[in-house]
């Protein structure tokens, strides 16, 4: 099964089984991941931001305008910034590594 590793707040690594098919942000929850995905990944609010590891970033498919609108709602953006509802594991993506952000806004949600 893919893993992926999850950078906390207070700089710990946790890394997770990462179930094919499943999102960041449903990855998050079933690992006890502290993302609040506040819309429940209908890209209604940007609460699942996510930082995506720099060497991770570009194999990543391109946000759609919707998450970008979204994302330009988020708390601490930054240039490889993207949300968790956004980002469905694939077995390319099998060991990505993702920081969370300092804090979220319930911006939408």
């Amino acid at each position: 099964m893919p893993k992926m590793v999850f950078v906390l707040r207070d700089g710990s690594r946790k890394e997770v089984d990462a179930p094919l098919g499943l999102s960041v942000l449903e990855i998050a929850h079933r690992h006890d991941v502290d993302i609040e995905g506040a819309c429940e990944g209908s890209l209604a609010c940007s609460t699942c931001h996510v930082v995506v590891d720099p060497t991770w970033f570009a194999k990543l498919a391109s946000p759609t305008e919707d998450e970008e609108d979204m994302l330009d709602l988020a708390f601490d953006l930054q240039e490889t910034s993207r949300l968790g509802c956004q980002l469905i594991m694939t077995d390319k993506l099998d060991g990505l590594v993702v920081k969370l952000p300092a804090g979220s806004r319930n911006a939408g949600g």
